[in-house]
């Protein structure tokens, strides 16, 4: 993956929580590619990991892209696959079977956040946080309509339910944030397992204060104190310059490829 000045270190966990047997995350680290996602899959018992293993695996296919704009078309292509066999799979079954995405591509100090569904990608620079996707569920829809107050909104009986998800629909329509990478940028990747108990700022100052993993683990640890009522999965991805740190400069590749699950 070239990202010429940027060295990413990145780590991910997920765990089914404190009350489901199951764990219908997922979560994929490629830094080669340049890419970092997570998925909560949805569709009762089994089908929902149906859904969100299907992702990770057309998407770790990614490989080396050329360019930004290359590295986005590889993702939609994977993404539409992905669809494609869990659209075909759910039909089969006789029901819906569905999973969100939220994804993390880098390229060249480029950067975009592709997802839907409520999975959520957040950025941290310079010690401010701001959640660049945007949910798409029904509670989100009446908050950008002004029908609910966020107070309201908290509480809202029909908070959980998405408006899109891959698999879902025979068709798939992503939703898509591009920007410029700095160093010192922390991206964070989570599904609404975490955002059930953990505050934005909550967020914001468990990945300023600690490295990836230990961020990672601190967050997960603090869902889970507090009931961990469904799946929780985080990914953080830290921004570094080259050279910045001698001991940084001489690790080896941030996040290895490795998947981290408790």
């Amino acid at each position: 993956m070239h990202d010429a000045g940027i060295r990413f270190e990145s780590f991910g966990l997920t765990h089914p929580g404190r009350v489901r047997d199951l764990n219908e995350d997922r979560f994929l680290i490629a830094p080669r590619s340049g890419l970092w996602l997570v998925a909560d899959g949805m569709g009762g018992h089994d089908s929902g990991e149906v859904a969100s293993s299907a992702i990770v695996d057309y998407l770790a296919t990614l490989g080396v892209a050329s360019s930004a704009p290359d590295l986005r078309a590889r993702f939609e292509d994977r993404i539409v696959r992905a669809n494609a066999r869990i659209w075909q799979i759910a039909q089969a079954r006789g029901g819906t079977i569905g999973s969100t995405v939220a994804a993390l591509l880098a390229f060249d100090r480029q950067f975009a956040c592709i997802w839907l569904g409520d999975s959520r990608v957040y950025l941290v620079r310079d010690g401010v946080l701001t959640q660049l996707s945007h949910d798409h569920t029904e509670v989100q829809e009446l908050l950008d309509r002004g029908v609910l107050t966020p107070a309201e909104a908290r509480v809202w009986p029909r908070r959980n339910v998405i408006t899109r998800a891959v698999g879902a629909e025979e068709e798939i329509s992503t939703d898509m944030e591009l920007g410029q990478t700095r160093p010192g940028d922390v991206f964070v990747l989570n599904t609404d397992g975490l955002t059930a108990h953990v505050t934005d700022d909550e967020i914001r100052d468990a990945v300023l204060a600690a490295p990836a993993e230990a961020a990672c683990r601190m967050l997960v640890d603090r869902a889970l104190e507090r009931g961990g009522t469904d799946n929780v999965t985080v990914v953080v991805v830290k921004c570094h310059a080259v050279g910045e740190d001698d001991e940084l400069a001489a690790a080896p590749a941030s996040g290895s490829d490795e998947r981290h699950v408790l």
